[in-house]
């Protein structure tokens, strides 16, 4: 019996024309080939920060380009390599690495590899990490990406993308959205 929590089960991919897959429960979330469980919730840390795992399928970039107005994010990879585009700069991630991404600077990340890459993310003031469960309640409730709500919702946490560089990431680096 398949573990409905692994990150990495096959059926989280998907054809772009139908549907998005998303599966909500209390600790995990999982739009189409990304997927996001809640390690630690910011109570038990006094508001300091929130603890994540994300998983991303191979050939998928995570995100947009984007940059937070409020947070700063520490990725730590624990299994694959994980692409990380930073203000323009590309590092590869391998397990046991750290990229720290800034406030106000713009970044993404993608899976490069033929393998699922599983990694931690620190997020700290940790009221960020709620934006993950509430994108895949709207994509569940649409059937697929609503831009303009997708939007709201990003602006609602301080969340700025680039959609001209995330159209030119994923054809230089042959990515799909994840």
């Amino acid at each position: 019996m398949a573990d409905e929590n692994d990150l990495t089960r096959p059926d989280t991919m998907h054809d772009r024309s139908s549907t998005v897959p998303v599966e909500l429960t209390d600790d995990l979330v999982r739009i189409g080939g990304f997927g996001t469980r809640f390690l630690l919730r910011d109570p038990a840390v006094r508001n300091a920060y929130a603890l994540i795992e994300h998983t991303l399928m191979p050939g998928l970039l995570g995100a947009p380009p984007h940059r937070h107005a409020n947070e700063d994010e520490v990725s730590y990879v624990l299994e694959g390599e994980l692409t990380v585009w930073r203000d323009g700069a590309l590092s590869i991630a391998r397990p046991g690495s750290m990229i720290v991404k800034p406030q106000g600077e713009w970044h993404t990340f993608w899976n490069a590899g033929s393998e699922p890459v599983r990694f931690l993310e620190i997020i700290s003031p940790p009221g960020f990490a709620e934006y993950f469960r509430e994108l895949g309640a709207l994509i569940r409730e649409a059937g697929r990406p609503d831009p303009q709500r997708i939007g709201a919702l990003a602006s609602r946490y301080g969340l700025e993308f680039d959609f001209p560089k995330m159209g030119q990431l994923l054809g230089e680096h042959r990515l799909r959205l994840g």
